[in-house]
């Protein structure tokens, strides 16, 4: 049995093909609210599929550390690196 067909306003960025993509950001809300309820929808399904499970483990919270401390390295990473060629350039 087909699928019924769905308004591209209402399919997820997953479901869109390459072609539709442009159309598809154009039905975006871009406004605060709109961006604000995107990033509370994030969180919210990260949160029920990793966090709030009945038998949890350590997976999800790991997951967060990770990102993170990965994040944290991106943004410092022009400072570490000229630190590194100070040491290695000076050294004797």
């Amino acid at each position: 049995m087909a699928d019924k067909p769905v308004a591209l306003a209402q399919k997820r960025l997953m479901d869109v093909k390459l072609g539709q993509l442009p159309s598809w950001f154009g039905t975006r809300d871009f406004t605060p609210n709109g961006l604000l309820g995107g990033v509370r929808g994030g969180y919210e399904r990260y949160y029920n599929k990793y966090i709030n499970v009945k038998k949890g483990g350590i997976g999800g919270v790991a997951m967060f550390l990770a990102g993170y401390i990965a994040l944290s390295y991106l943004w410092e990473y022009d400072h570490i690196s000229k630190y590194k060629l100070n040491v290695l350039n000076n050294r004797q």
